[in-house]
């Protein structure tokens, strides 16, 4: 029997700006996001404490190109993802880390009018998008998105296009 470890994160909470999407040259979309969470618990005295946590969320292929489409600031949102740790030399030549959720699944929740996307758990899953699944797929470079667009309810779809196969030289930022 082979040993393995788990990693896995689940958040749910809102998303503290508009995420922001790029594509890799092979046209794979990435987008990052900055998700909060808050605990509330009371202290010795009896008073109410609030502590926000605020994670740091990358959707990659046809998961980031949804997130991108329908994810507003203030959302509120289930993410279902890894913790991966990076470090790395800033240009200042200070070695740096971070944090980062690499989700592979995510359902919009609420209803926050034109932020929140579909519904949290109807019988139909709507507003459910899972990433994984074979990752030798890559999607087309996906249009640029019409500001003038009406917005409109997120379809209920699942995609398999997520992908942890790149190099960082992949991306363009």
């Amino acid at each position: 029997m082979s040993s393995r470890g788990v990693n896995k994160c689940i958040l749910v909470g809102n998303l503290g700006d508009d995420p922001e999407t790029k594509y890799t040259q092979g046209g794979m979309a990435v987008t990052k996001a900055r998700l909060a969470t808050t605990s509330v618990r009371k202290d010795r005295e009896g008073n109410t404490q609030e502590r926000t946590e605020w994670h740091r969320v990358t959707f990659f292929g046809k998961l980031g190109e949804i997130a991108g489409e329908y994810l507003r600031k203030g959302s509120q949102v289930y993410v279902e993802g890894s913790i991966r740790y990076d470090k790395y030399t800033g240009q200042d030549g200070v070695e740096r880390y971070s944090t980062d959720i690499i989700a592979d699944e995510m359902q919009m929740l609420g209803g926050r009018g034109e932020g929140g996307g579909g519904g949290g758990g109807g019988g139909a899953g709507r507003g459910e998008f899972r990433g994984g699944g074979d990752r030798s797929e890559r999607p087309a470079r996906a249009p640029a998105r019409q500001e003038s667009a009406p917005r409109r309810e997120a379809p209920a779809a699942k995609s398999n296009d997520f992908a942890d196969d790149f190099a960082d030289d992949d991306i363009p930022f």
